[in-house]
């Protein structure tokens, strides 16, 4: 069939993304892993690059854990045992027995009644929230929530919606008290940790006033909380943003594909809530869930996390986290948060950002730049995001190379 006509509609859009600096343009193609040593954190090498190795510090692979040898062997393991995909969707025949064992070892490390997975972050939160959301519902969201807590709010086409401030807690108790005899059900749903800033949010504070409306609707308030960023990298025993505030959503979404290095993601909540997900959320009936080797090695990673090893690794990861603001902030640089190894270079300016960007990159490190419309105008900035297999020589070895470009 001829398509000239829409490829020319289509080609004009991307120069169209292109002018508006909105274009992602061509991925960076790991073509090999060099394994760490004592002194150095492991390298990739790029395609197009040769054998120069780079440096990676743009990866949520906060603990490193995809890179060891027992997370390794476990997906080997399960492999072997149960063949490389589940051949179906859950409710036909794709269920395994790992999927079992991993949805309780989430429970019990969250300390609720149930878990549930899905095939990602992303299709967690697109397949909790619509479900919970009827047309009686007020959904009340913070304004840099992540793109699926946006589209998930789309999808699902609310009676009230209220988009606050971030981190503004008095207009989110404005906006409850708003919605109190409009609607029967109301849903507060945020980030814990906020991707782009590596801020997190007051839990604590965001549930109290949860609470205070609470008996105002006839099916309650919810706290849906997405900590994809913030478990397994946050907090002493990485529990994430609840841990770091003393706080409990109703409903925590996390993941799999960052902290704890495999793949997918699950919500964790009471029993009743994971079955009527089990029959309503479209991404978890209609998908293939994770593979039964993925679920092996995931059961492995959790386990590692809730052990001494793991409590090491966070360990290691604040401190290393910790000397790299610290020599941002030795040479003069603005950064954003304090706690969390997201670590944001605030530039401030589109052309200094993707020199600096360019920068690094010549110099064999990997570093991700945001610039508008991405971000705000003139919030654009380098997001740093540390790694437990990040070692002292390379924090020191980026901001030395960070200071050239200051002093240039």
């Amino acid at each position: 069939m001829p398509h000239e006509r829409i490829e020319a509609i289509l080609q004009s859009e991307l120069k169209r993304l292109e002018a508006e600096g909105r274009r992602k343009g061509k991925e960076t193609v790991v073509t090999r892993v060099l394994p760490q040593s004592a002194t150095r954190g492991p390298r990739f090498l790029i395609e197009g690059e040769g054998e120069k190795p780079f440096l990676r510090m743009n990866s949520n692979g906060y603990l490193g854990l995809s890179l060891r040898d027992e997370i390794a062997a476990a997906e080997h393991e399960g492999v072997r045992q149960f063949g490389t995909g589940p051949g179906a969707v859950r409710f036909i025949s794709g269920t395994w027995g790992p999927h079992l064992e991993l949805e309780r070892a989430l429970a019990r490390f969250h300390g609720r009644e149930a878990a549930m997975l899905f095939s990602s972050a992303y299709a967690t939160v697109m397949g909790v929230l619509p479900p919970l959301i009827t047309p009686e519902t007020a959904i009340i969201s913070d304004e840099l929530n992540h793109n699926c807590i946006i589209n998930a709010i789309r999808l699902a086409r609310p009676k009230e919606r209220f988009v606050y401030r971030h981190l503004d807690l008095t207009e989110l108790d404005t906006r409850l008290q708003e919605a109190t005899g409009k609607c029967k059900r109301a849903i507060v749903v945020t980030d814990g940790i906020f991707s782009m800033r590596g801020d997190h949010a007051p839990l604590a504070e965001i549930q109290a006033i949860a609470r205070k409306h609470d008996a105002a609707f006839p099916e309650n308030v919810l706290l849906v909380v997405d900590d994809s960023h913030g478990v397994g990298a946050f907090g002493a025993t990485g529990r994430g943003t609840e841990e770091q505030t003393g706080a409990a959503a109703d409903v925590l979404v996390g993941t799999l594909g960052k902290a704890f290095g495999v793949n997918g993601g699950y919500v964790v909540t009471t029993a009743a809530i994971v079955d009527y997900l089990r029959e309503t959320a479209t991404t978890y009936i209609y998908s293939n869930p994770i593979s039964p080797g993925e679920a092996v090695a995931a059961t492995k990673s959790v386990a590692l996390v809730d052990s001494p090893a793991g409590r090491d690794l966070l360990k290691r990861l604040a401190g290393t986290a910790r000397r790299f603001r610290d020599g941002l902030t030795r040479l003069g640089f603005e950064t954003i948060g304090a706690d969390h190894p997201i670590v944001p270079l605030v530039l401030h300016d589109t052309p200094r950002t993707l020199a600096l960007v360019r920068h690094l990159r010549e110099r064999g490190v990997l570093a991700t730049g945001l610039t508008f419309p991405v971000v705000p105008r003139g919030a654009e900035e380098i997001r740093f995001q540390i790694c437990a297999d990040h070692t002292a020589a390379d924090i020191d070895d980026v901001v030395r190379i960070l200071g050239e470009f200051g002093h240039s």
